[in-house]
C-alpha cells in the first residue's frame, strides 16, 4: 500500500484548518517557543528570535549531506528558515540565524516551492528550525495540499521547542528530528542562552516519540514516520553526551535512531570560549559510540 502522510487525514477532517487558526492566534503574543516573549508579531514586532509576521528562507533546494533515510536517491528537500530561537555560540548557519540572511515569502510561494522539490524527487520537504514559523509553514502546508504534495515533512529543529506547541502539531508531521544539544542548564545557559534547555528537550522528546515512534524506514531504505535524533558530540564533553544517551535509551527507546555526529567546528563565535575552540578528538567521538552502544543503542551512529 502507498504511504499516506498523516497530514491527508487532518486536511480531510478539516482539522488541518483549526489548528493552523490556533497557531497563528499565538502569534498575537508569541509563545510558540518555551522563551514566551510575547510579541505581538501579527502587529508588526519581532519576537527574541528576530521573526516577525512573514516567513523567510534562505534556501531550498535538494539536500544530500542529510542522514541516508532522508536523502535516498533523490535527496531531502531541504528549506532553510531564517532566524532562529537559540542563539548558539558556535552556530555553522550563523549568517542565516544569528544575521538573518533571507528572503520573505508568502504562504503560497513557500507552497509552490514545497511542490518543486517534490517534482524534483524530493523524499520528503524538510523544514530547518521551524519552530517560529510553525503557523505561517501550516498555513503553507494547507495551499500545498490542493497542490498535490504527498511527501512527509520533517521537522528539523534544535530541540528548544514548547510542549503546548508540538502538541498542536500532532498528525501533521510525520518525521520529527531534534537536536539533542546539552544535558547541563549552565552549560545551555552559557552556549545557547537557555538555562532551561534540557528540561525542556526531556519533554520533547517524549511528545515526539509518543506521536510518531521510532523511525520506520521502508524497503528502500526511506524514512517515512518517526523520531530520528541527532547528538553533535562536543571537545571537552561539553555537551553531557552520557546523560543524553542514558536518557534516550532508558526514557525513550533502545530503538532510537540517533545519529552521533562529528562535524563540530569552532566557527562563529567559539574562538571566544577556549573549551570548545577546536574540533572533538578521534578517541572523544568514539568513546560516545561506545557510550551509546553500552547502553543498547543500535541504530543510526
Amino acid at each position: 500500500m502507498d504511504f499516506k502522510p498523516a497530514y491527508l487525514s487532518l486536511y480531510e477532517k478539516g482539522e488541518l484548518n483549526v489548528r493552523k487558526d490556533k497557531l497563528i492566534k499565538i502569534l498575537e503574543s508569541c509563545i510558540l517557543c518555551p522563551r514566551k516573549c510575547m510579541a505581538s508579531r501579527l502587529n508588526g514586532k519581532i519576537g527574541f528570535c528576530g521573526a516577525g509576521k512573514d516567513i523567510e528562507i534562505s534556501s531550498a533546494f535538494p539536500h544530500f549531506g542529510e542522514e541516508r533515510p532522508l536523502i535516498g536517491r533523490g535527496g531531502s528537500g531541504t528549506i532553510f528558515l531564517t532566524h532562529c530561537n537559540l542563539r548558539c555560540v558556535f552556530c555553522q548557519n550563523y549568517d542565516i540565524s544569528h544575521l538573518g540572511e533571507g528572503k520573505i515569502i508568502n504562504p503560497f510561494k513557500m507552497a509552490e516551492t514545497m511542490i518543486f522539490l517534490q517534482q524534483m524527487g524530493c523524499h520528503n520537504i524538510n523544514f530547518v528550525t521551524p519552530t517560529h514559523y510553525i503557523p505561517q509553514i501550516i498555513e503553507s502546508l494547507i495551499h500545498a495540499i490542493k497542490m498535490g504534495l504527498r511527501v512527509p515533512l520533517v521537522y528539523n529543529c534544535g530541540g528548544y521547542e514548547s510542549i503546548e506547541t508540538v502538541k498542536l502539531l500532532d498528525g501533521i508531521f510525520d518525521i520529527y528530528m531534534p537536536d539533542t544539544k546539552f544535558s547541563s542548564s549552565d552549560i545551555s545557559q552559557k552556549y545557547c542562552n537557555t538555562i532551561d534547555y534540557y528540561q525542556n528537550l526531556q519533554w520533547i522528546l517524549k511528545e515526539m516519540h509518543r506521536q510518531v515512534g521510532d523511525l520506520e524506514i521502508d524497503i528502500d531504505g526511506i524514512a517515512q514516520r518517526g523520531m530520528l535524533i541527532r547528538h553533535l558530540v562536543m571537545p571537552n564533553n561539553e555537551a553531557g553526551s552520557k546523560e543524553i544517551l542514558e536518557f534516550i535509551a532508558k526514557e525513550i527507546s533502545v530503538h532510537s535512531y540517533v545519529n552521533i555526529m562529528d562535524q563540530y567546528r569552532p566557527v562563529f563565535k567559539a574562538k571566544e570560549f577556549p573549551e570548545i575552540n577546536r574540533r572533538p578528538a578521534m578517541e572523544e567521538y568514539l568513546n560516545v559510540i561506545d557510550m551509546a552502544k553500552s547502553l543498547g543503542l543500535y541504530r543510526g551512529f
